[in-house]
């Protein structure tokens, strides 16, 4: 069965908006700031850059393709089965660990802003967030997308009103001091910042998750891509600047809400305080929202291609969303989030290896395909080809590098477990087509 068509330019990029500005902002601002120094406003630059020359390479790809999937579907046509499956198992992963660890981030904000203590507020809140957006994506995908649009609204917002004031107040107490040395930790550290800060760009990939579910895709899902990808850039390099100037990077590192401390520094009204907050909380709902999303494509379209069980590409006759799919992926993120330990750096590192290995598949796909189907009509191209998706292979492959090794022992592990099943289910279809 076909998904339906229910998406415009707006509701696509607000789910692009909506999985980029998350928790990952609120939190992992302070603990790249702890490791690069002064020098995490060039880990911003460097991550978004390289974010953005995937960007372009998917929306270039997104013109011509459009069914669900993403990169796995993009990989599929340019590369086959086995590289195809290998990016979307690891797109799979990072979205169901990535919502798992911002539910537990948005357990800790709740029950911090409502004053709640003891270890059973956080597990009821870290469980009851997915289940509650589970089946709001139940009920079908523009009824999470208009929700998405609206907690995209207010999470800019408050980004938007903090950086009023914080400019203002920067304006009038700036101090070169805590921009020096620049390069605190090294070029190295400015490196390791970037690599754990990639984590705040990665949900530009939602986007093209939706392309079955959008109208008129070739032109609509490059135009959401670029929009999203431009508001949430100008926000984040804006914070960077912000964050080094406000507040004591040593210090930071340790702060489990960097942005409400700035609040607190730039004014003495705790109602601000208390307003990015509130926005944080939004914010972790609408990555887990569009977390779960992006991960049911992803695993819809494996299952209809029997990669994994048929049941994945089951639909609802009623609401026209793959229930099977959101079914699991909930059940995983309550499992996660129930049983995560909550170390915002490592579990991000995790993430970012497996999207730098899908995102350098986006990069080589663009390459091989503008080679073996010259000829097929492309509604947008990458600018400056060949060098901008070449760059952005490389970029992926560097960046991988100076991730902590304990994600790339998990990825590892987690690529063992999908090459186990992708040759499982191989062998059972060659058995099954001999007969």
């Amino acid at each position: 069965m076909e998904l339906k068509r229910n998406i415009g330019t707006f509701g696509a990029a607000s789910v692009g908006i909506a999985n980029i500005i998350g928790a990952g902002i609120f939190v992992l601002s302070g603990v790249a700031a702890g490791i690069a120094g002064p020098a995490v406003i060039l880990s911003f630059l460097i991550a978004g850059v390289i974010a953005m020359m995937t960007a372009l390479s998917a929306a270039e790809l997104s013109s011509f393709i459009t069914e669900t999937g993403a990169s796995y579907a993009y990989t599929k046509r340019a590369f086959g089965r086995f590289w195809s499956f290998l990016v979307g198992w690891f797109k799979y992963f990072d979205y169901l660990v990535g919502g798992a660890a911002v539910s537990v981030g948005f357990a800790a904000y709740f029950t911090s802003v409502f004053g709640l203590e003891g270890a059973l507020p956080v597990i009821l809140a870290a469980v009851g967030l997915p289940i509650v957006l589970s089946i709001l994506n139940l009920l079908g995908v523009k009824e999470a997308t208009r929700v998405t649009s609206a907690m995209v609204l207010i999470k800019i917002f408050a980004i938007v009103i903090l950086l009023m004031f914080g400019g203002f107040y920067l304006f009038q107490n700036f101090d070169v001091g805590h921009y020096t040395p620049f390069f605190a930790t090294g070029f190295g550290g400015m490196l390791s910042g970037a690599a754990v800060i990639f984590f705040v760009f990665i949900g530009f990939n939602t986007v093209t998750m939706m392309s079955e579910e959008t109208k008129n895709p070739h032109k609509t899902i490059p135009k959401a891509l670029m929009l999203a990808f431009a508001v949430t850039f100008a926000l984040y390099m804006a914070v960077a600047v912000l964050l080094i100037g406000i507040l004591d990077w040593g210090d930071v590192s340790k702060d489990a809400h960097p942005l409400g401390s700035i609040a607190l520094v730039i004014s003495e009204n705790p109602m601000l305080f208390d307003f990015i907050s509130f926005s944080a909380l939004i914010a972790s709902g609408s990555v887990v929202l569009s977390s779960i999303l992006g991960g049911t494509r992803a695993s819809f379209a494996m299952g209809r291609d029997r990669l994994l069980p048929q049941q994945f590409d089951k639909v609802s006759k009623q609401f026209g969303t793959p229930y099977f799919s959101i079914i699991i992926a909930g059940i995983v993120i309550v499992a996660f989030a129930g049983i995560f330990h909550n170390n915002i750096e490592t579990i991000a590192s995790i993430v970012n290896f497996g999207s730098l290995f899908t995102y350098l598949f986006v990069n080589l796909s663009v390459i091989k395909l503008r080679r073996s189907e010259s000829q097929t009509k492309r509604f947008f191209k990458v600018p400056l080809y060949p060098v901008i998706p070449i760059i952005g292979a490389i970029s992926c492959v560097g960046l991988m590098f100076f991730l902590n090794q304990s994600a790339m022992f998990i990825s590892v592990i987690w690529a063992a477990i999908g090459l186990t099943i992708f040759f499982a289910f191989y062998k059972k279809q060659k058995s099954t087509s001999q007969i």
